[in-house]
């Protein structure tokens, strides 16, 4: 996680010595171990380091290869041995990614985006064209900002000093704020209008003040993978998944996992660990992280990751988080967050968190995010029963409607309609009830952004790949809105990723069987089929975890007087956004243990939260009259009596 960040002024007018200091001392936290610098005719490129690799240490960038190009380059290369084989002698096993990445660019130009493995972003400026590519990976856990203007293009992995220290304020995207509400933004969007980020498997040429946007690559609807039976695809997953923990086990420096005690985190490590013990891996020592609540009922995890730390002869960092104080309403309008998910860091768990990975070193953190996505971990037959209706197998649709009417408890033609409703518009089929709007939402806002709101979620194409690969698209794409959502650590500053977003095991996912992920009464076949052995039978037989709701609803209530506060004069009111007299019953509802969607209210308690803290700092343009149509805010009287 080192950061890039570029400034082209199309006059060629040189950027203020005091700009770049700003700019590059903002960015010291993300990338503590140097910075160097490229200038050339009003343009300037910086790249701030943050080593994660023995070969990091001995690069230079921005790089300059022999043709002139200007490379800047921020991520993991994971198929380094089959690009400096394909350079023939020009390049050494020991060479930087950097340099790997510019022969290959040199070679085959644009085309090689599509067979750069890993996770990263880069630029390249072509001094002899002037032009700049911007770019990014096909899965895209990392991020890429850029604002173009009618003078200048700015650009960094970060987002923070686009907003920063730009010369004016911006106004606010609302259907990011939409997307904020429902399930995430969509991935290029950012709270600001006029600054983007480059989407996944995509790049962005920019020349002659002019913009083109290409798609270099996507998974191939076509490929299929087929085996003679169930232990030839417990082999193939079980290589590909090794591949994927031994491709993200590339550092320096020892590498953290995070363990949970499921079965997503726990068969990383155990993998993680198999592949340490038979030398394969860079990383000397695999150290884990593990949060457990027994005041939470039905969520002591301490049982099932202990297991985990027996078979790996190693106690890792436990964090009790059931004294810590994990939602926070008081208004906080001395810091800035560039994002409403940003801006955190002061809760005690935290705290140890940041003490646990400084003593020990780490600069990696391993997630399990995505294993439940991709793997079956979400026992639904919706996208097998979709592939039959579709190809018109109507014998194999009845029976697979049977068992799995047995196995759910539902009648079939429930689970028949919940196949065919993903090929209907949704005014016929109706909007299932996890993708339904807030209801506090201003009706004229859930009108305008109701495709957002909705978790983009579109009709199945019935001339289109099978539904079960375009069911596999729409969750990535999610996972995706997810990672774009996260914020970046700087204190200390750490490197995520990713096992289960690994571009060829996601290759492999999409292109066997359906049945062999998931089958009636059996989520995760595949994996607990392939990990038997090498992952303790305590986590691969547990059942699907529990999800806690009784957090939120105790801190709404044990915070209603910070709730008070934050809920006066609210500005995503002003903005026409929540309805406030229909948000504060909903509170209070969530205050006395009644069922709401406990989700969006907390993100809608997050939302204003940081829009207070922005209009504090005078980052956003926001009109702060009151809309026609929409409700004025309840006094502070009123406020209080819902308190009583």
């Amino acid at each position: 996680m080192s950061v890039i960040f570029g400034t082209w002024n199309f006059e060629g007018r040189t950027p203020s010595p005091d700009y770049l200091d700003k700019v590059h001392t903002s960015l010291a936290a993300y990338g503590p171990d140097g910075l160097e610098s490229y200038s050339s005719e009003g343009l300037n490129i910086g790249y701030r380091a943050f080593h994660t690799t023995r070969e990091s240490h001995h690069q230079s960038q921005p790089f300059v290869s022999k043709s002139g190009l200007v490379v800047a380059w921020d991520g993991r290369l994971d198929n380094r041995k089959d690009l400096i084989a394909q350079s023939g002698d020009l390049l050494r096993d020991d060479s930087a990614d950097v340099c790997i990445v510019a022969g290959a660019y040199e070679r085959l130009g644009t085309e090689c985006f599509g067979r750069i493995i890993g996770d990263w972003a880069l630029s390249i400026w072509n001094p002899a064209h002037r032009s700049l590519i911007l770019a990014r990976d096909a899965v895209g856990p990392q991020q890429l900002y850029y604002s173009l203007g009618k003078d200048a293009l700015t650009w960094s992995t970060v987002l923070d000093p686009l907003v920063l220290y730009a010369e004016t304020s911006f106004a606010l995207e609302e259907e990011y704020i939409a997307g904020c509400l429902s399930l995430f933004p969509a991935s290029y969007l950012t709270p600001y209008i006029g600054i983007r980020a480059v989407p996944p498997s995509t790049f962005l040429k920019f020349q002659d003040r002019r913009r083109t946007v290409t798609k270099y690559w996507d998974f191939d609807p076509s490929k299929q993978i087929r085996h003679k039976s169930d232990a030839d695809y417990e082999n193939h997953f079980r290589t590909v998944f090794a591949e994927a923990v031994r491709r993200r086990l590339r550092s320096h420096a020892p590498v953290l996992a995070e363990l949970s005690g499921g079965m997503d985190s726990s068969s990383i490590v155990c993998m993680a660990n198999l592949e340490m013990s038979r030398g394969a891996t860079d990383t000397t020592r695999l150290d884990t992280l593990s949060y457990f609540d027994d005041s939470e009922p039905g969520w002591n995890e301490y049982p099932y990751f202990t297991k985990v730390e027996e078979k790996l002869g190693r106690v890792g960092c436990h964090i009790d988080v059931s004294s810590h104080q994990a939602f926070q309403f008081a208004i906080q309008t001395n810091r800035f967050a560039v994002t409403p998910t940003s801006g955190g860091g002061t809760s005690r768990a935290s705290q140890q968190f940041a003490e646990c990975v400084k003593s020990q070193g780490n600069r990696v953190i391993l997630s399990g995010i995505g294993g439940d996505e991709v793997t079956g971990g979400v026992p639904t037959p919706t996208p097998e029963l979709e592939n039959l209706l579709i190809t018109g197998q109507l014998r194999a649709l009845a029976r697979q409607l049977k068992v799995w009417a047995l196995n759910k408890k539902r009648p079939w033609f429930y689970l028949f309609f919940e196949a065919a409703r993903g090929f209907l518009p949704s005014a016929i089929a109706g909007t299932p009830e996890n993708y339904r709007p807030a209801p506090w939402l201003n009706p004229r806002f859930a009108r305008k952004h109701h495709l957002a709101l909705c978790g983009y979620r579109a009709r199945l194409k019935v001339f289109g790949p099978v539904p079960s690969f375009q069911e596999n698209l729409f969750a990535l794409e999610l996972l995706r809105r997810q990672l774009a959502s996260a914020s970046l650590a700087t204190d200390p500053p750490y490197e995520k990723r990713y096992p289960y977003l690994d571009r060829d095991l996601l290759e492999f996912l999409y292109a066997i069987p359906r049945e062999q992920l998931v089958r009636p009464g059996q989520r995760r076949a595949l994996m607990r089929r392939a990990l038997a052995g090498i992952v303790p039978a305590e986590i691969l037989d547990r059942k699907r975890k529990a999800v806690v709701a009784r957090g939120p609803t105790v801190a709404i209530s044990e915070q209603w007087a910070d709730l008070v506060a934050l809920t006066q004069q609210m500005v995503i009111s002003s903005l026409g956004i929540v309805a406030t007299k229909d948000f504060i019953d909903a509170l209070e509802n969530a205050r006395r243990g009644r069922e709401v969607p406990i989700v969006p209210l907390l993100r809608t308690l997050a939302i204003e939260r940081w829009l207070k803290n922005m209009v504090h700092q005078h980052r956003l343009q926001i009109p702060l009259d009151q809309p026609a149509g929409t409700d004025f805010e309840l006094s502070e009287v009123e406020l209080n009596r819902h308190s009583l």
